[in-house]
C-alpha cells in the first residue's frame, strides 16, 4: 500500500487557511492527500473585531476562534490542525517554535507547502509568516539539523492570494479549478463567524479567478468552464518534464 501524498499550510491567523486556500485543501484532501493546517495564532487581537465589540474577554476570543478553525477544518477535510497559540499583532516566534514547526515540516514531509504573500504592508504578520516559512524550511533541509532524521526534499512553496492584491506584489503564476468543491469551501468560510464581512468578499474573489482560470486554459478557443478557482505565486522554479 502507497503511503499518501502529503501537504502543509502555514497560516498567521485561524482564518488565513480558509479565505486563501481552502478549496485547494478540499480539492487535495479527495484527492487522497493528507492535508495538515499549521495555524500560528487565532487572529485574537487584530481579526477578531466583531467579538471585541461584543465584549468578549481575550480568552474567550481565542476559544471561539479555534472553534471556528477547528469546524473550518473538518469542512474541508484537514488530516490535522496544529495550533501553536502564539499571539498575533505582532506575531512572532522565538528560536525554539521555529523548531516547533521545523520539526512539523519533517514530520509532514509536505510534497507541497503554502503559505502569505511575501510582502503585505497592511498585515506584516503575514509577510512574517512567510519569511518564517522559508526560513523553517531551509533548516528542515539541512543535514545537520537533528542528525539522523529524515531531511525534508525540496516541496514547492505556494503564495497564496492576500487581501489587497494589486497592493502585495503577488503575481499568481498558478490556478486551480476549486469548483467541484466550492460548496465545501464555502461552508468552512460560515464557519468563521467572527468575519462574515468576508464571506461575499472571497466568494467574489473566486469567481474573478475562475475567470482568469478560463482565459489561460484557452479561452474561448476550447478553454475549459470553471465557476470558482483560486490563485497562487510558486517561489521556486519547477522541474518537468514536458509542458
Amino acid at each position: 500500500m502507497s503511503t499518501p501524498k502529503t501537504a502543509l499550510v502555514i497560516s498567521a491567523h485561524a482564518a488565513d487557511f480558509v479565505w486563501r486556500c481552502g478549496g485547494a485543501i478540499a480539492l487535495h484532501a479527495e484527492k487522497g492527500y493528507a492535508v495538515t493546517v499549521a495555524c500560528l495564532s487565532f487572529g485574537e487581537r487584530g481579526e477578531s473585531a466583531k467579538l471585541w465589540k461584543e465584549g468578549k474577554s481575550l480568552q474567550e476570543v481565542k476559544d471561539i476562534r479555534r472553534g471556528e478553525a477547528e469546524a473550518a477544518a473538518a469542512a474541508l477535510g484537514v488530516t490535522e490542525l496544529v495550533c501553536f497559540d502564539l499571539g498575533d499583532y505582532p506575531l512572532q516566534m522565538e528560536k525554539d517554535d521555529k523548531y516547533r514547526l521545523v520539526d512539523l515540516i519533517r514530520k509532514v514531509q509536505p510534497a507541497f507547502m503554502m503559505s502569505h504573500s511575501q510582502y503585505d504592508p497592511y498585515n506584516t504578520d503575514h509577510m512574517y509568516m512567510t519569511q518564517v516559512a522559508l526560513e523553517c524550511r531551509m533548516i528542515a533541509q539541512a543535514w545537520g539539523y537533528n542528525p539522523g532524521e529524515k531531511v525534508l526534499g525540496a516541496p514547492q512553496l505556494y503564495l497564496f492570494e492576500p487581501h489587497q492584491t494589486e497592493q502585495m506584489g503577488w503575481k499568481p503564476d498558478t490556478f486551480l479549478d476549486i469548483t467541484p468543491v466550492w460548496e465545501k469551501k464555502r461552508a468552512a468560510m460560515e464557519h468563521m463567524q467572527g468575519q462574515v464581512h468576508l464571506w461575499d468578499y472571497y466568494t467574489r474573489v473566486a469567481q474573478q479567478r475562475a475567470n482568469h482560470f478560463k482565459r489561460n486554459s484557452g479561452g474561448q478557443a476550447g478553454g475549459r468552464d470553471c465557476l470558482y478557482a483560486e490563485g497562487f505565486q510558486s517561489v521556486f522554479p519547477r522541474t518537468v518534464d514536458e509542458l
